[in-house]
């Protein structure tokens, strides 16, 4: 089984942004804030994060942490997502954002990690403990 990718983008208005995704392509909302959304993209995860800024790279908050937009990465299986973070551990990677266990308690919940390849482009590898929880409006 392929692992879904996860990609988050930036934009400029979220309403068209849910117009488009949700009523164009007809992709599955799921969780979302007041400054980004994601989308089931036949499997996959998209995120989009409202920008204001003059240019397409930036920071958004989400559960407390800057994350860093636009980004990529893979939903990892659980035992996983553990091991990559302790190699990249031992390895002394520096993280962009730590290792942690966002959206704690909720169906959201997941294990998430960011750092940047050595051309700058920021990576998230993050695992869901239920693949059904990808696409979940809680949290």
């Amino acid at each position: 089984m392929i692992s879904p990718f996860h990609l988050a983008l930036s934009v400029q208005n979220l309403d068209e942004t849910r117009h488009f995704y949700g009523t164009v392509l007809q992709c599955r909302e799921g969780r979302s804030a007041p400054t980004w959304v994601d989308f089931d993209l036949f499997g996959h995860q998209l995120s989009f994060h409202l920008l204001t800024q003059d240019k397409s790279d930036g920071y958004n908050p989400v559960d407390g942490d800057m994350v860093p937009i636009p980004h990529f990465g893979v939903i990892l299986p659980w035992q996983d997502w553990h091991l990559l973070k302790n190699r990249l551990t031992d390895m002394a990677i520096t993280f962009e954002v730590e290792p942690t266990i966002r959206f704690k308690g909720l169906a959201g919940e997941q294990a998430t990690m960011f750092f940047r390849d050595p051309s700058g482009n920021a990576l998230e590898f993050k695992s869901f403990k239920s693949q059904s929880s990808i696409f979940s409006t809680d949290g």
